[in-house]
């Protein structure tokens, strides 16, 4: 999915958070906690906005594992489970 995509999909969903924190809150019109639920929505709306208007960073590519070519000791792996590659249990 573009980035795009993902940013219009983010949108959509913090209006229908925004719209269902003011129904929970129109049930509880004197509270403190509807009060900052309500708060607490406009700010991940102005947070996604924040970071719309951003660069995306691009992903670090994947960490290249070396693995040494060297002989294990047949003891190495007793307790290993065969994940069914290879030969399998004799």
């Amino acid at each position: 999915m573009a980035v795009q995509d993902d940013v219009a999909a983010a949108r959509e969903a913090v209006r229908a958070l925004e719209r269902a924190a003011a129904a929970v809150a129109g049930h509880y019109p004197q509270s403190v906690d509807a009060r900052r639920l309500q708060s607490d929505v406009a700010r991940v709306a102005e947070d996604l906005h924040l970071l719309a208007g951003q660069d995306p960073v691009p992903a670090p590519p994947p960490r290249l594992e070396i693995i040494d070519d060297r002989v294990y000791p047949q003891d190495f792996w007793v307790d290993a489970d065969d994940e069914g590659l290879g030969g399998g249990h004799a």
